[in-house]
């Protein structure tokens, strides 16, 4: 009999209705987020995720441009390939004035332009008037914030609120206020420019006086506020008050320029002979650039927006992974912020234990009163392998070893949890089981409650050895193992060596399963195999734990027509029990696994095969809107002339889903570097059919800096060097 667990499950986020607007505009800088419809609006209709949201609190929930109390009419919008900047062309529909004459429409433009920087978003509305007579109009914006903490937003119910505070206007200022049960003071401050002709309620306007051919600009900043008494706000404003909106707009458009060609000029270029190809990428990297954090300790990949703009240590270290051959500075950023919140301390409130790598850090009001256990959550049994693997290859992509040198206690101290509370039983797998019932019933990287279960669909009781995870601990200990040996620590170095391999030809005695024709799912409480078809497997061979045998066998079941639907690799087979191409976890497509399974292909010889991978996946982003691969989405078989199914609540941008694209032309160009010897080397390399020629500019290794010109031919890859900086040499393994 099936067992069943309650639907709702704690962390699960509802949706009670479909998107306010499925070509939704998303702007991000650092803890701030801006998430608007195509009108650049911000309505709390449909979902109702819409919003500007800060450190985990929405400060915006409403916000709307009004020409004579209506809508305008919508032309386009986009935000810029730089993701620095949203654009939206509005136009007035017929309207008619009292006492000012009718308006046909058409005859104003409305430009609308916003941008994000530092805890703040500035818009910019300019109105032109293209007809032959004067106009009088009222510009109108209103505004409404309901201070919900992103848990709220995505279904959690609260017992108790704090108290939203009654707006507040005085001169060019609209406030909107909120003290939480926290007694933290959270506001949204408006400042315009010019001055409102009236103030309503959250409603400015603006009486517009046009001759023809004439133009009014308006300027409206929102900041949003925490924490700050009075008289630093007081202080702020002041500071503020010194330049007009119209120069702080043009100020933050500056700095968030040069913020994009700082990221910019450390990744290397990749340019393509196949314009959509290039479309993918451009919009990869700037998603990347956005969703990346200044953090004290360096740069980190914040993993998605809406529901996942914070640091998370899984899709961190995986998008570092993904990057780290264009762009090492997010691996070095990621790997520093991981060791400084490495868990010190066993707290079973925060499934935390000495040694342990962080799931995920909020700092919402609920965080902070301890509703949700997230302000520094460690319920996840993988971030920790997967931190040691991310220090091993940044030191072969690098050769930094001072860096490694102040991080490698953290090391030491993530391997010592993976052998004593990882595996707990001392069966020598590691398993996770949750310490407090607000903790994430599952802990892998599929962890919705439901995507861990046997054949017949019963859930999996805890604890859990997770297939992927047991490959994760191998590759960490092989490549912990290197730094140990550069490090001088040899016994170690050779002790880390004999325990992979020992847990490699455990592994695939207890984890084969023959009556599936692959990896099992996980080995349960009672070390039962979960008999469940997934792309799990496919992790075995990302990490290397998989027999070469086994390896070709799981690649080929893969690619059967029950696991891939023409886009991509679904999460499980169809023919399993709890196979449903709409759920979360499964029966969806995932870019970030479909990549990791196409690398480990290629690992073990299978190109072609992953090539099939990438075939899919340019497919996807084809149809995507902005060429934006999603953190997922529907796993129905792919239909002629049709695009896939997308997921109604998946994060888009996400980390992991826009270093994809990289981590697939690493995989088919066998790419790898050797500090050491200054080498950097291409194994096999292919290139897919729709990509005749790749220029890779700025490509660097041990003080040395090349320009490649890659050539496809039918069975290999032609490999010339454009320029040279430093020495270095090209390997190529044919």
């Amino acid at each position: 009999m099936v067992n069943k667990i309650q639907l709702n499950e704690q962390w699960y986020i509802l949706a009670t209705s479909s998107p306010a607007d499925e070509r939704r505009r998303v702007l991000k800088h650092n803890d701030t987020f801006g998430l608007f419809d195509r009108f650049g609006d911000i309505q709390p209709i449909g979902l109702g995720e819409e919003g500007i949201y800060h450190g985990d609190t929405r400060f915006l929930s409403h916000h709307e441009l009004l020409i004579e109390g209506v809508r305008p009419m919508f032309l386009n919008s986009s935000v810029k390939d730089d993701s620095s900047l949203l654009i939206v062309e509005l136009m007035n529909p017929d309207i008619n004035p009292d006492g000012k004459g009718p308006i046909s429409k058409g005859l104003l433009h409305i430009f609308r332009a916003k941008l994000l920087w530092n805890g703040a978003c500035y818009e910019h509305v300019r109105v032109v008037n293209f007809g032959m007579e004067p106009v009088k109009a009222t510009l109108g914006m209103e505004f409404g914030a309901d201070f919900a903490d992103i848990f709220q937003v995505r279904g959690y119910q609260r017992s108790s609120h704090g108290k939203l505070l009654e707006p507040q206007t005085e001169g060019n200022e609209l406030c909107l206020a909120y003290l939480g049960l926290d007694n933290i003071r959270r506001q949204t401050r408006v400042r315009f420019e010019p001055q409102p002709d009236k103030f309503s309620g959250n409603r400015a306007d603006f009486k517009l006086q046009l001759p023809p051919k004439g133009e009014v600009h308006v300027y409206a900043t929102i900041y949003c506020e925490q924490g700050e008494s009075e008289a630093q706000i007081q202080e702020q404003m002041q500071q503020n008050g010194k330049a007009s909106e119209a120069e702080a707009y043009l100020c933050a458009y500056n700095c968030a320029s040069d913020s994009v060609e700082v990221f910019r000029s450390s990744r290397c270029g990749v340019i393509t002979s196949n314009a959509l190809v290039n479309q993918w990428i451009d919009r990869s990297a700037s998603d990347l650039d956005m969703l990346t954090s200044s953090m004290p300790e360096g740069c980190y990949p914040y993993a998605g927006v809406p529901w996942y703009s914070t640091t998370f240590g899984r899709d961190g270290i995986l998008t570092a992974r993904q990057c780290l051959w264009a762009d090492p500075k997010l691996a070095k950023g990621v790997l520093a912020f991981l060791a400084h919140t490495q868990a010190d301390e066993t707290d079973p409130s925060r499934d935390a234990e000495p040694g342990k790598i962080l799931h995920e850090a909020r700092n919402g009001e609920l965080a902070a009163l301890d509703e949700v256990p997230f302000r520094r959550y460690y319920g996840t049994v993988d971030a920790t392998p997967l931190f040691v693997g991310l220090a091993g290859a940044y030191y072969e992509r690098t050769g930094d070893l001072e860096f490694i040198r102040s991080i490698w206690p953290n090391v030491l101290r993530a391997l010592e949890w993976i052998d004593r509370y990882g595996d707990a039983d001392g069966d020598g797998f590691v398993e996770y089981a949750r310490k407090t019932e607000k903790g994430l019933l599952q802990q892998g990287w599929k962890d919705s409650h439901d995507s861990i279960f046997h054949s017949d669909g019963s859930f999996a009781q805890a604890p859990i050895a997770l297939c992927e995870v047991q490959g994760y601990v191998y590759e960490g200990k092989l490549r912990a193992a290197k730094l140990a040996e550069v490090l001088g620590e040899k016994e170690l170095a050779l002790a880390l060596r004999e325990a992979a391999q020992r847990l490699k030809l455990r592994f695939n005695e207890a984890f084969w399963c023959e009556e599936i024709g692959m990896y099992a799912l996980a080995l349960d409480g009672d070390k039962q195999q979960c008999k469940v078809a997934s792309s799990n497997a496919g992790h075995a061979l990302w990490s290397g734990i998989a027999t070469p045998e086994y390896a070709a066998r799981v690649a080929s079941r893969l690619l059967d027509e029950d696991f891939f639907c023409g886009w991509g690799i679904r999460t499980i087979a169809s023919g399993e029990s709890r196979y449903n191409p709409m759920a979360y976890h499964n029966g969806s497509v995932w870019p970030h696994d479909n990549t990791l399974i196409a690398e480990g292909m290629a690992r073990y010889g299978m190109t072609d095969k992953a090539l099939e991978v990438f075939y899919g996946l340019f497919d996807t982003s084809l149809f995507v809107d902005q060429h934006r691969l999603p953190e997922l989405f529907c796993g129905f078989e792919k239909r002629q002339g049709e695009g896939p199914t997308l997921y109604p609540v998946a994060c888009s941008p996400q980390a992991w889903a826009a270093g994809s694209v990289y981590y697939l032309l690493q995989a088919c160009l066998g790419l790898s570097f050797d500090p050491d010897t200054a080498e950097i080397r291409f194994r096999h390399p292919r290139l897919p059919h729709f990509v005749e020629t790749v220029e890779i500019n700025g490509l660097w290794v041990k003080g040395a800096t090349l320009d490649l010109r890659l050539q496809r031919y039918p069975n290999n890859v032609g490999i010339n060097v454009v320029r040279k900086e430093g020495n270095a040499e090209v390997v190529v393994v044919a």
